[in-house]
């Protein structure tokens, strides 16, 4: 499904930049939009390499024990190893752990390399992308240390406007697109990708020429399109390489992070066996199990809809009465009763759900079996939160009929407006 697991994709962002200034910022709403699958960095690492893109040496480990056996073999002249705690969110080295080590990315001599991975490994890193819980840091990924000549910013995302991929890159790296695309505006190169033809040498030349590449050119052309065909073949909704380092004789991609559109899971199942569930919110794993469309936002009133469509105009409707959405849930067109009260489940499970609103327009998805759902699994559940419920369309009075003969507290509403601004007095 095109909105599985929610709503919030990095590309989309990169790619309205990439479409350069004045280009009109998403609405928040459009920050929610996610339909793909995040991989570590490691594995990252581990696909370029598959697919002849330099990376650097480096051993995934799970223990200090471990880190210190790999430290000790990629330590090098330098005697100098990084040390990367791998999590699903950016802005690792500048991030805090909930024991107060500071820091999620080390470069430390081999034999401190123990020590420090032992204050990460097993805690909770928190970044600007994690939110305030952070991430679990079950892996520590042991790199070798390059010298790096130059370090560089490059990027493949889906771009709206052109409709295919947009190659954004740029001669200065190693920190976010956002603070880069402030500080050197005139260094981004943007650069839409005929899909069906791909990218042909000249669009590698053009590429190159924007990093200002110092070393060997032609090999850096075929690196460049290494990475493009990497993007291509597995099906991606992001390729970032930040920083695209160059030593003295090569580029090399020193971090890589790669996203994989949910869509093509039927084709790509070597990659969506990597999907680490430990990093994502335990409720949209609950919900994906079931076949719901579900994300956590941080208001109070809980949405239950039919179609992506629908639930962002309900979500829309919360705010413009002064009510703040709790989640999206989208429980499709022919969800089954045992699916609605799944739903139920994951709402009521959040403490931060303070009231429910049910907002269906039946189309394939019937009424009467709505309201069945909901009225089982407000007596599963033991529901003691108000709950707003409207219905419209197949079989709408056997609905209402349902709800009505249920002796339970729902609060019946006409339409989309008095649904939310039912549900928003209910918290006053």
């Amino acid at each position: 499904m095109a909105l599985r697991r929610g709503l919030q994709v990095l590309g989309a962002e990169l790619a309205a930049r990439a479409r350069g200034p004045g280009c009109p910022k998403p609405s928040s709403l459009a920050y929610f939009q996610r339909r793909h699958l995040n991989v570590h960095e490691y594995q990252g690492a581990e696909l370029m390499a598959e697919a002849g893109v330099n990376v650097p040496r480096g051993i995934i480990c799970s223990t200090p024990d471990e880190v210190a056996s790999a430290a000790e073999k990629l330590k090098g002249s330098s005697g100098e190893v990084v040390v990367k705690s791998q999590i699903l969110a950016g802005g690792r080295g500048v991030g805090t752990f909930k024991n107060g080590f500071q820091g999620g990315v080390h470069i430390v001599p081999a034999e401190e390399a123990a020590a420090v991975a032992s204050k990460m490994l097993g805690q909770q890193l928190v970044t600007k992308q994690s939110g305030p819980e952070g991430k679990p840091v079950n892996k520590v990924y042991v790199a070798e240390k390059f010298k790096l000549e130059n370090e560089m910013y490059f990027a493949i995302a889906l771009d709206r406007k052109t409709a295919g991929p947009m190659v954004i890159a740029c001669s200065e790296g190693g920190t976010s697109i956002e603070d880069l695309a402030e500080k050197y505006p005139d260094m981004i190169t943007r650069l839409p990708i005929d899909i069906s033809v791909g990218m042909t040498d000249s669009d590698a030349d053009k590429i190159v020429q924007g990093l200002k590449v110092k070393t060997d050119n032609a090999a850096a052309r075929e690196q460049v399109k290494r990475l493009y065909n990497l993007f291509a073949s597995k099906d991606c909704t992001l390729l970032e390489v930040n920083p695209l380092a160059e030593t003295a004789t090569e580029l090399v991609a020193a971090d890589a992070k790669l996203n994989f559109d949910d869509n093509a899971s039927f084709r790509q199942k070597a990659l969506f066996e990597m999907r680490d569930t430990t990093q994502e919110d335990p409720r949209e794993v609950r919900a994906h199990k079931v076949d719901l469309n579900y994300i956590g936002l941080d208001g109070e009133i809980g949405c239950m809809v039919n179609g992506a469509g629908l639930a962002m105009a309900t979500m829309d409707i919360i705010k413009a009465r002064g009510g703040t959405p709790a989640n999206f849930l989208d429980v499709g067109g022919s969800a089954s009763e045992e699916q609605v009260v799944e739903a139920f489940k994951i709402l009521t499970a959040d403490p931060k759900v303070k009231a429910i609103l049910v907002n269906i327009f039946g189309g394939i998805m019937k009424c009467d079996v709505i309201a069945s759902g909901i009225v089982n699994a407000a007596r599963e559940v033991k529901l003691q939160v108000p709950l707003v419920v409207r219905l419209e369309g197949t079989n709408v009075e056997k609905g209402k009929e349902i709800l009505q003969g249920s002796s339970l507290n729902i609060i019946a509403a006409d339409d989309l407006d008095d649904a939310a601004t039912k549900a928003v007095a209910t918290l006053q």
